[in-house]
């Protein structure tokens, strides 16, 4: 199972719908409902630049020499540019514009265990074997995941 077939992006977007409305009406309890909208605006963003990841590798891996420079220079521009306009939100609008950081985070580990969970949950399964001598876990036909004494 590749962790692309993981990613569910409409699962992320009602998760986040979901966290959303339970940060606005935490934050509107404490007056502060502002801080429940910007946290939303957060996670959006996370997902907008998850969304962005996959166009960026499907485009880069579909030629027929892809370069890893060319998608560390992709993924290096593309955070710099969510996390400037997060922290130009947060700094405008401060106090309550830091809930897009806060999104911005909560987002990310939303990320990896949607992503991680399913695929661990597959190897767990017996799905996958392993082969101590080389090192090379079989996850699914022609797909390996290697460790890091290959590195």
């Amino acid at each position: 199972m590749f962790p692309s077939v993981a990613f569910r992006p409409v699962r992320l977007l009602i998760i986040s719908v979901v966290l959303t409305a339970a940060a606005t009406l935490v934050a509107g309890l404490g007056g502060h409902v502002m801080v429940g909208v910007f946290f939303g605006v957060g996670l959006l963003l996370g997902l907008l630049n998850a969304l962005l990841v996959r166009r960026s590798v499907e485009s880069i891996t579909a030629k027929e020499h892809p370069l890893k420079s060319s998608m560390a220079l992709n993924s290096a521009s593309r955070l710099a540019i969510i996390t400037i306009v997060g922290l130009i939100v947060a700094f405008i609008f401060r106090p309550a514009g830091l809930g897009v950081v806060f999104g911005l985070a909560l987002f990310q580990v939303l990320l990896v265990a949607s992503t991680a969970l399913p695929v661990w949950k597959k190897l767990r399964s017996g799905a996958g074997s392993y082969s101590a001598g080389g090192d090379v876990l079989t996850v699914s036909e022609g797909t390996e995941v290697r460790s890091t004494s290959d590195d």
